[in-house]
């Protein structure tokens, strides 16, 4: 019997291995993560952010996740949202991530109304009907099984909520499609080398983003888990795109 195989940047390999390389690159560039992110996107990714937070419509008294969380962009964005009886829950399967989030938002003094949860998305360990918000923020394209993930989600969400899914997309400009490809792929893994000493795991980075699927199939597997009014739009001419879909 032939194994499954998924894929890791340009490879395939098994599910199980995916899941341990892709942990094992997070933990190699996490110290210089919100460094690159920066430089590589010329700071216009705290940009899409801010746009995937202010059109989620979030309420003061808002429970809230943030999935694949990270450094803690998003978690920041949405408590400046949130009064006292708001709650975001900042969960990442990556535990050098989960921590450097965690640090950087006690820096800047977040501390109460605030947990972290190290969790895999394809099986999230909350009571169904949790949340009023679930945002994911350049993280779904690095789960192994995507649409075990959608399906997980779907269920922790209250009925009448909302996903908002900000990931890397199809460019839908042909001479800035041109530029993007060659920018990506032959600048940011020698920045990645140059910077933070790590050109192979910047380099997988790149190829997950031209591996992840795009606007129209995305939408379709978010309704294939059964989410509702699935829509999106495009950022920077579909260098990355927000989807939004509703749990009816």
């Amino acid at each position: 019997m032939i194994s499954k195989k998924t894929d890791f940047g340009y490879e395939k390999v098994s599910p199980s291995e995916k899941t341990s390389r892709v942990n094992k690159v997070f933990s190699s560039v996490t110290n210089d993560y919100d460094l690159m992110n920066d430089i590589m996107s010329f700071g216009i990714h705290r940009l899409w952010k801010r746009f995937a937070v202010n059109i989620s419509g979030i309420r003061k008294d808002s429970c809230i996740l943030d999935l694949a969380g990270g450094t803690g962009d998003i978690t920041k964005l949405v408590y400046e949202k949130l009064r006292k009886n708001g709650h975001v829950t900042l969960c990442d399967i990556n535990e050098n991530m989960l921590n450097h989030g965690r640090e950087n938002l006690i820096n800047t003094g977040i501390i109460k109304g605030v947990n972290y949860v190290r969790a895999n998305a394809e099986n999230l360990p909350f009571r169904d009907n949790s949340f009023d918000f679930i945002i994911i923020a350049f993280g779904l394209r690095n789960i192994t099984n995507k649409n075990a993930a959608l399906e997980s989600m779907r269920k922790k969400l209250k009925y009448g909520s909302q996903l908002i899914i900000l990931e890397f997309s199809k460019v839908t400009i042909s001479l800035l499609d041109r530029f993007y490809q060659k920018y990506s792929s032959k600048f940011i893994p020698k920045l990645g080398k140059a910077v933070a000493g790590n050109e192979k795991s910047y380099r997988y980075l790149v190829e997950s983003i031209h591996m992840h699927p795009n606007q129209e199939k995305l939408s379709e597997m978010m309704e294939d888990a059964g989410f509702k009014n699935v829509k999106y739009h495009n950022l920077s001419g579909g260098i990355a795109a927000v989807h939004r879909g509703y749990k009816i």
